[in-house]
């Protein structure tokens, strides 16, 4: 591997990482409240649920896919978990009301995988119908914020060492295993091929179709569990909360996906994830508008895609550069 799409592969990682100490830093020297332990718990726990969708997210994104449907899904899940894990049941009782948010994402995901693979819908065209189903089930189950979700939910998936929840160490072991077997492994090398050109990954004899079909079921599993954290935070069945499917194919994009495919990190895309609950996190403490979010999103989106393509945009200049020199000089 040449010396600049090394570092083409490493830029992501290294500038999420500059932007979450710089901004951390810039926020620690004027705000004393940043640096407690109940407002880094909070971001921590905060970052979970956009880290695990962002996670599935970037696995569709490596196949050349995009998932809208993860935002709905995510609150039909919230909605489930306040039929099925409710205040009175506790402990061991509350296992198979978590399996059946799992079951609801595995469905949800074979569901999508079926339409894009089976009937060749394209995948933002499918899984945007199915935002509008689950949204619709999710307001028909629950037409306004109702049903408290148990308690012990919120302190299992809680639970600290100090100011770092264990689920977000758990998490961060989960993307760098995903990294590994990404780019250690024929399975990630098969995934990765596919989204670079199915065609000739087909032709070179790899199941293109099992693997774009596991990883929109990997997708959707990944955002029911962020789902179950999302329960676990607000506390009852809400049928309307947050815009997941934007911001995770922001953190994915900002992590080093690319939008054609076959590009990625998972550990960059915890890192993006991190940095854009730090903006919701310190904009309060700055008594700005949470607007500025999604506008400052908006802002990184388009320049993260210019700088990570810069080296293929400036490669396609050259060569169309050459072609018209050579084309004028056969004239």
């Amino acid at each position: 591997m040449s010396l600049s799409r090394r570092f083409q592969g490493w830029l992501p990682l290294l500038l999420m990482g500059a932007l979450i100490v710089a901004l951390g830093a810039f926020t620690a020297t004027k705000e004393e409240a940043f640096l407690t332990s109940f407002n880094l718990n909070n971001l921590l726990l905060a970052t979970l649920p956009l880290a695990l969708v962002s996670l599935g997210q970037a696995t569709a994104l490596l196949v050349g896919g995009f998932d809208v449907s993860v935002a709905a899904l995510m609150t039909f899940c919230v909605v489930v978990a306040s039929y099925t894990m409710t205040p009175t049941t506790s402990g061991w009782g509350l296992g198979p009301g978590a399996l059946a948010l799992i079951g609801v994402g595995l469905a949800t995901g074979i569901f999508n995988a079926v339409i894009i693979r089976v009937f060749r819908l394209p995948s933002i065209i499918a899984t945007l119908g199915t935002f509008s189903i689950l949204e619709g089930a999710a307001l028909l189950l629950r037409d306004h914020p109702e049903g408290p979700i148990s308690t012990d939910v919120t302190d299992t998936l809680t639970t600290s060492v100090g100011f770092v929840p264990l689920a977000f160490v758990g998490v961060a072991v989960l993307a760098v295993l995903a990294d590994l077997w990404l780019y250690r492994t024929r399975g990630g090398l098969a995934l990765r091929a596919v989204g670079l050109d199915e065609t000739s990954s087909r032709r070179l004899g790899m199941a293109t179709g099992r693997a774009v079909f596991l990883a929109f079921v990997a997708c959707s599993v990944m955002a029911s569990l962020a789902g179950f954290f999302l329960a676990a935070q607000v506390q009852i069945g809400s049928p309307i909360i947050g815009n997941f499917a934007l911001e995770s194919i922001a953190a994915a994009v900002l992590g080093g996906a690319s939008l054609a495919g076959g590009r990625g990190s998972y550990v960059g895309t915890l890192l993006a994830a991190l940095f854009l609950s730090l903006i919701d996190n310190v904009l309060p403490l700055f008594h700005q508008p949470t607007e500025y979010s999604e506008m400052t999103i908006g802002l990184l989106i388009l320049a993260a895609l210019v700088l990570y393509e810069s080296p293929q945009l400036l490669a396609r200049l050259r060569t169309q550069g050459r072609l018209r020199r050579e084309g004028e000089a056969a004239t």
